[in-house]
């Protein structure tokens, strides 16, 4: 089995647990507010990073060198995980896919004015198709737009801004800073919206927002191996097989019907995608900023696998 097959399959495995981690939250927001899942779920993943953070080698703080784009990402990957959450909870799990498949193509555009990327007419043109995918999907004046499309959207824009974030700061932040900062963030923001409205959990679903917690991280670590294993260029498309999971799921858990329409402006959104990693593959690009992306949106549940690979030991 060569490299590029054993990091296509290893982010294959990760798709498959983030896709069950969506699956999760829900199950949950079936039952309890949005907030409050990622609430908890924020609440139990902190052992388990903090157990990540201690190969930090780096000594000091918590105080960030940059403390206006620590701020502004934070602020992003808190408005990200809310609103993924509150999507997943209120729309079907292929229509929230489609709109987060949208995030490299996001990164591709803030990556002019963040990075000082060049980005050509071929790349310009992926992203305006991708964009039209976006439509095809929402249908707008056939369907109702519903507060979880416009979440969803606003997930993965302000995804987009985090991972470019990320990229601009390269290493001049620890990673305990850019890890730590959006989890206590996101833990205040959400705690503060329990006092507007909670209902108390079963422990059995308490458990479950453990799960979310544990299956994030899994999952970080499996897209880490891949990429470490594999090209890039190979392994960064399989990101797009959740959709596979999405339907599966959808059809057999919730009992969702597969939309046309949907599956259409997905297919449109992930061959925008894919092409665009493809030229980034090609060395167009010296940046490369939606590949080095690693593509998935923010979850803040769990350690964004570009930050957590800092954190592993450096590839032999």
């Amino acid at each position: 089995m060569t490299a590029n097959v054993r990091g296509a399959l290893l982010q294959l495995a990760a798709m498959g647990l983030y896709a069950t981690h969506d699956v999760v939250i829900k199950s949950l927001g079936a039952i309890y507010p949005a907030m409050q899942i990622l609430f908890f779920a924020s609440l139990l993943s902190f052992p388990l990073v903090s157990i990540v953070l201690m190969r930090d080698p780096q000594p000091g703080t918590l105080r960030p060198a940059n403390p206006g784009w620590v701020i502004l990402r934070t602020l992003c990957a808190v408005v990200a995980g809310m609103a993924g959450f509150f999507a997943f909870s209120t729309l079907p799990l292929t229509q929230v896919y489609a709109i987060l498949f949208t995030t490299p193509l996001l990164i591709t555009i803030l990556s002019i004015p963040l990075l000082g990327e060049r980005v050509g007419w071929h790349r310009w043109a992926a992203v305006i198709v991708g964009l039209t995918g976006v439509l095809i999907v929402l249908r707008p004046g056939g369907q109702a737009i519903q507060l979880g499309h416009i979440a969803a959207m606003a997930g993965a824009t302000a995804s987009a801004l985090a991972a470019v974030i990320i990229r601009r700061l390269g290493r001049a932040e620890r990673p305990m800073v850019l890890m730590m900062w959006p989890m206590l963030g996101n833990f205040f923001a959400t705690g503060a919206a329990l006092s507007v409205s909670y209902q108390p959990m079963e422990l059995v679903h308490l458990a479950m927002t453990g799960i979310i917690a544990g299956l994030g991280l899994m999952g970080g670590f499996l897209v880490i191996m891949a990429y470490r294993t594999g090209e890039a260029a190979i392994v960064a498309p399989m990101q797009y097989s959740q959709i596979l999971w999405a339907t599966g799921y959808g059809w057999f858990l919730f009992g969702e019907g597969v939309d046309p329409a949907t599956l259409l402006g997905a297919g449109v959104i992930i061959a925008s995608g894919i092409y665009i990693v493809w030229r980034e593959g090609r060395g167009v690009s010296a940046n490369r900023p939606a590949t080095s992306a690693r593509l998935r949106a923010e979850t803040v549940t769990a350690p964004k696998s570009t930050i957590l690979q800092r954190l592993w030991a450096p590839r032999r």
